[in-house]
């Protein structure tokens, strides 16, 4: 039997864990959740979640994917056959993610070339939502399409498709190797630069000073828990591919914490970043920061554009800061398609090349449904129903299988005998009870909140057909899926 792929050094490893880790909401949702939240204040529940419930469950996948050397499904499976498309579940949620995300990449790679000269005029919003995406009046209508993102979504399928064909060692780790230094090492320069210019200083008093009233209102705390969740890639297959190509001694325990730490460093540097940039935005314009900070994608694509027109150097900053998004967005594209790519390999025996080659080809056939006049809207709803709707649910009905149906006794002796700290009482309580309890209190509040009002004030049948849909579709396909004929390898382990 063919030996499974290994990583050729642990920083590979840990570059490619975080590069799946950073993605684009590290540059524009975690400062402004910090900001909402009380600023400073808001670091002590990112923090304590960040030990309670980052560390944990990034442990608990790490080790899960070392010992039974599979993606998620297979490890599912190996726990108990019944369970296996829990696993197929995730793999959906991360599917259904791969194909809107490239989109947002395209976008970036768009505007990295519109920094040259500021294409983007003098109002980057009307620019952005007219011009550049000709967003139409309901996500049903789809208007033509908008070429130039298709090109630039095109472009970041073929590198996707590149990295992941070469293979794990060949392919992503090189990958890894050159696009997450680069992105610390650009993230650096800007800030070097961006806390000197005027004003710098109050944006980074809003982001940092603490509001301590802030901390005994329960909501912030699940933001920040909410936050540590969406910016790891834990509970939706990723990690459990990554960490089942890691060799069998691999210290689990310490490369999980690795992980968890520099990603939440990298969103602390995006936060000085972004605030430095918005307090000099304030500056110049004469508003407070309160006026020009925003979330989301108009944080990058707007507002970001905005304060770049009053910066010196306006085309040295601009070509910086969309290349760093471009480097976040493709290190996670790469961790997701892997993930599902490899669920197919496990499952069904394919070749590498023959997998990732039809997933990118298709998904780019998809991905052209974004580069449309509807595409920012579809986003939207996609993007809220699968993050809130499927991804978190799914995460919590894996672990509270693992924690409380199948123990979390024999997985914590596999972490105890391959890491330098072991792991004992209070990661098993985490775990079955911290962890549960916050996703599971997140989870009924996404529902709630979406039945009693529909998201975004778009038409029912709009979030009917794009939103409510996708989470059939991801049990179906579970389920579907885990009934296919599997090749003879699947239930046995690579050793």
């Amino acid at each position: 039997m063919k030996s499974r792929e290994q990583w050729g050094s642990r920083l590979g490893f840990i570059l490619a864990a975080v590069g799946s880790a950073i993605g684009l909401g590290n540059i524009w949702r975690f400062p402004y959740m910090a900001y909402e939240n009380g600023g400073g204040a808001f670091l002590i529940p990112y923090i304590f979640a960040l030990l309670t419930a980052g560390i944990p469950f990034m442990i608990l996948e790490f080790g899960l994917g070392q010992k039974y050397r599979g993606s998620a499904p297979k490890v599912f499976a190996m726990l108990n056959p019944k369970w296996e498309w829990i696993g197929w579940a995730q793999v959906m949620v991360a599917f259904v993610i791969s194909i809107y995300y490239i989109a947002v990449v395209g976008w970036t790679l768009n505007y990295t070339v519109f920094a040259f000269d500021q294409s983007w005029g003098a109002d980057p919003k009307a620019f952005f939502f007219g011009d550049y995406l000709g967003v139409t009046d309901s996500p049903l209508n789809l208007g033509g399409i908008r070429w130039n993102i298709l090109a630039a979504c095109a472009f970041a399928w073929l590198v996707t498709w590149a990295a992941c064909t070469s293979g794990v060692r060949k392919g992503i780790e090189r990958a890894c190797k050159v696009l997450i230094p680069l992105l610390f090492l650009l993230v650096l320069v800007l800030i070097s630069r961006v806390v000197t210019l005027d004003g710098a200083m109050t944006g980074l008093e809003y982001l940092f000073k603490p509001d301590f009233s802030k901390i005994a209102d329960f909501s912030v705390w699940t933001d920040a828990y909410g936050q540590i969740f969406y910016s790891l890639s834990v509970g939706f297959s990723i990690m459990l591919a990554y960490s089942s190509y890691l060799p069998k001694e691999s210290d689990t325990a310490n490369n999980a914490a690795m992980t968890v730490f520099i990603n939440c460093g990298f969103s602390l540097l995006a936060g000085v970043m972004i605030f430095s940039v918005l307090g000099n935005m304030a500056h110049e314009t004469g508003k407070t920061v309160t006026d020009v900070a925003g979330a989301g994608v108009g944080l990058a694509f707007v507002i970001i554009p905005k304060a770049i027109n009053t910066m010196p150097m306006p085309t040295f900053f601009g070509v910086l800061f969309f290349l760093c998004l471009v480097m976040a967005g493709l290190s996670s594209l790469i961790s997701i398609v892997e993930a599902v790519c490899a669920s197919f390999i496990d499952k069904f025996g394919w070749s590498r090349k023959a997998t990732v080659t039809v997933y990118c080809v298709g998904g780019f056939a998809l991905t052209s449904v974004y580069a449309t006049g509807g595409g920012l809207l579809i986003l939207d709803i996609v993007d809220h129903f699968i993050n809130n709707l499927c991804l978190l649910p799914v995460a919590l009905l894996e672990i509270v299988l693992i924690s409380w149906v199948v123990g979390l006794d024999d997985i914590r002796k596999h972490v105890n005998a391959t890491s330098d700290f072991a792991v004992g009482k209070l990661w098993k309580t985490c775990l079955k009870f911290v962890t549960i309890a916050v996703l599971g209190y997140a989870t009924l509040r996404n529902f709630q909140g979406d039945i009693a009002t529909p998201y975004g004030g778009y038409a029912t049948e709009e979030l009917i057909v794009l939103g409510w849909a996708l989470i059939p579709f991801v049990l179906m396909m579970g389920v579907y899926l885990r009934n296919k004929q599997a090749s003879p390898a699947f239930l046995t382990s690579h050793h």
